[in-house]
């Protein structure tokens, strides 16, 4: 169970949450990182391209993969792609990151199974209400 019941309603403790960052930029898996971590998350990996992200999430079966787009040897989609495809990694919700909100990149995730997506650069306050629209309200 991810979190405590308040008032009958579970609510994930982001805690509990495992992620894992995957962006080919230090810069952004720090800051990213250091959003969760003001979020409330403890449990954070990371990888440096889809290949190395896609090894980590199929090691930790993290809850939650942030994934950017653009990046070299396996792109975000790829990863998105192989994700879902793999029984193990299947059900992990998966959010893309973009430099640009580009609404055929967006539809393709989407028809890929994504369960969210961002656009760099984002606030913790906008990270917490994306993983709250997917995981519900964090205690």
């Amino acid at each position: 169970m991810l979190g405590a019941s308040k008032g009958g309603a579970i609510m994930p403790a982001a805690s509990a949450i495992r992620a894992v960052v995957v962006d080919d930029q230090l810069t952004m898996r720090t800051l990213i990182r250091s959003h969760l971590r003001e979020i409330g998350f403890v449990n954070v990996g990371e990888a440096s391209d889809g290949v190395d992200g896609l090894r980590v999430a199929k090691e930790e079966k993290p809850h939650l993969v942030l994934t950017d787009y653009n990046m070299p040897n396996l792109d975000g989609l790829g990863l998105l792609k192989a994700l879902r495809a793999d029984e193990a990694t299947r059900s992990t919700a998966v959010f893309l990151l973009t430099g640009r909100a580009d609404k055929e990149l967006v539809q393709r995730a989407a028809q890929l199974g994504v369960n969210n997506y961002l656009v760099k650069p984002f606030s913790a306050a906008v990270l917490k209400s994306k993983i709250e629209e997917v995981f519900g309200k964090l205690s």
